[in-house]
């Protein structure tokens, strides 16, 4: 029987032998059947092999394999490869390379979600059907539509790079609609239920952080992220530097991810007061805990000086605060949507808004409160009709 000519996956075959090479260097022996192949061990265990006529071309291919193993990328093994192989070589890959989140986030969708239902499928194999039903199955489980969402948007990135690595010839996820992203109810405070939650935190220990965030629309982790170093009181501003979100090795400090995060913020008067008197209140706080604080310069850590959790905020600061100010229970964020609901309404302009919540473009702001701007432009036609009919 005539031998194929192109490249093969092979088997182990009792024929002729190759020199000795040192463990990870791979091999190459000729066949019985007077083929050339080549065996190369991965990373995982499992064995690489590939058979031709052609001597040059095994060695071709073998060179780049050892290259690609030892930098860490997938080795492809003539469309062998499972999904589960691609995706774990792939998250070795960019573990370097993306947000310790968005990482610890990647790797929970591949080993939680993606290789359990898909991992056997060749990814050369794998189907838009088979990812349809895969997002189906899913929100069956009762995922919601914007977990299922962010597991498809990590499978997207992960075939998007098997495309440029020659492992797939397409991205099957370009092909699969993900389910429509659930909208959650945008929750802002009216002026007078502002005022009702300031007056509610009158002598709470974080009472200056609810005041920066009704006035400043600063995120959660850049509130708890922030240091004295980047305040300055007597010119009335602060400096958004660094945000601090919980990963899996614990709580990491980072920069914004975009460089419109990094922004001066100039505090309202009443801000200003606020974090005068808290710094007199957390100076007393490191004398009463003693050696126990650990001095981070942190404007509003946990009672021993250390980085405060998201959580314990939440649950025991921010929700009774909620119910001793008779207010509804609302998310933390809203407090960012109150303080640019308020901005918008007083006819602070758009730009200058954006500008303070640190988004990337003006557009971010005008999509997201869109619902206060009808109010703005009747205003403006009222204003033009003044102008030229007085």
């Amino acid at each position: 029987m005539k031998p194929k000519a192109g490249l093969q996956v092979a088997h182990e075959s009792p024929g002729g032998r190759a020199p000795k090479r040192a463990n990870g260097e791979g091999g190459i022996r000729q066949r019985k059947d007077g083929r050339y192949e080549a065996r190369l061990t991965l990373a995982d265990g499992t064995r690489w092999s590939i058979c031709h006529q052609s001597r040059e071309k095994v060695a071709s291919a073998l060179a780049k394999a050892i290259t690609d193993r030892n930098d860490g990328l997938p080795v492809r093994v003539d469309g062998k490869q499972t999904l589960k192989q691609f995706l774990e070589a792939w998250l070795t890959a960019i573990k370097g390379s993306v947000r310790p989140a968005t990482f610890d986030g990647y790797n929970n969708y591949v080993h939680t979600h993606i290789i359990p239902c898909l991992g056997k499928t060749r990814i050369a194999k794998l189907t838009p059907q088979q990812l349809q039903a895969f997002y189906s199955k899913k929100l069956g489980e009762g995922l919601s539509p914007t977990t299922v969402r962010h597991i498809h948007g990590a499978l997207h990135r992960a075939l998007k790079q098997a495309t440029r690595w020659g492992v797939v010839g397409r991205n099957v996820a370009d092909l699969v609609d993900p389910p429509r992203r659930a909208r959650h109810e945008m929750k802002a405070l009216s002026t007078s239920q502002a005022r009702q939650l300031l007056e509610a935190a009158a002598g709470d220990r974080l009472e200056a952080l609810y005041v920066l965030a009704i006035t400043t629309g600063m995120r959660q982790g850049e509130l708890l992220a922030l240091r004295w170093q980047d305040v300055d009181l007597d010119g009335g501003t602060l400096q958004v530097r660094s945000t601090v979100q919980r990963v899996k090795d614990g709580l990491l400090f980072g920069e914004p991810k975009t460089a419109s995060g990094r922004r001066r913020i100039a505090l309202a008067p009443a801000a200003v007061a606020a974090l005068r008197h808290h710094h007199v209140s957390q100076a007393e706080g490191r004398l009463k805990a003693g050696p126990a604080w650990q001095d981070n310069d942190l404007v509003f850590p946990n009672t021993f000086g250390r980085a405060m959790e998201a959580t314990n905020l939440l649950h025991r600061s921010f929700t009774p605060l909620l119910e001793r100010a008779g207010l509804p229970k609302m998310r933390f964020h809203d407090l960012r949507h109150t303080a640019a609901t308020l901005l918008l309404s007083k006819k602070v302009p758009v730009k200058v808004v954006s500008e303070m919540l640190g988004h990337a473009q003006v557009g971010v702001t005008l999509a997201v409160y869109s619902h206060v701007l009808p109010d703005m432009q009747r205003e403006a036609t009222a204003a033009m009709q003044a102008a030229l009919w007085g």
